[in-house]
């Protein structure tokens, strides 16, 4: 049994191999399609139709489950994705930049209810 195993080993790690390798591409899929689902509307046209199609290559490569293909595919994903990312961050920062200075000069100063209320009680000492 175990010069069976030994035999095998090798063709048993490219199997293990292969599995992992397709059931990360297959989660990277829904993951990028549950991602563009929720931040569609927010990813500029340019960065959304490459990696629309990068999803494309990596849903084919992972239906003929060529590892090479799905190795390339989800390098491809992530290297739109990041840009896309990249860019949605910026387009944020600079959004929240705007709104601060907005709000800085658009708005009366508040009058801020206090912190603390001190309200004096009776109390005991139980000993």
């Amino acid at each position: 049994m175990r010069d069976e195993a030994k035999a095998n080993e090798a063709s048993d790690k490219e199997a293990r191999e292969k599995i992992d390798k397709l059931n990360a591409a297959d989660g990277l899929i829904f993951q990028t399609e549950k991602q563009l689902k929720e931040f569609g509307d927010k990813i500029p046209a340019d960065k959304k139709e490459p990696i629309e199609k990068a999803l494309l290559n990596l849903k084919e490569a992972h239906k003929s489950q060529n590892i090479e293909s799905v190795d390339k595919a989800t390098a491809e994903l992530n290297k739109v994705w990041q840009a896309a990312s990249e860019e949605m961050y910026k387009a944020g920062q600079q959004g929240q930049g705007q709104e601060q200075a907005q709000n800085n000069t658009n708005t009366e100063p508040k009058k801020e209810k206090a912190e603390s209320e001190v309200t004096d009680v009776d109390f005991e000492e139980v000993k």
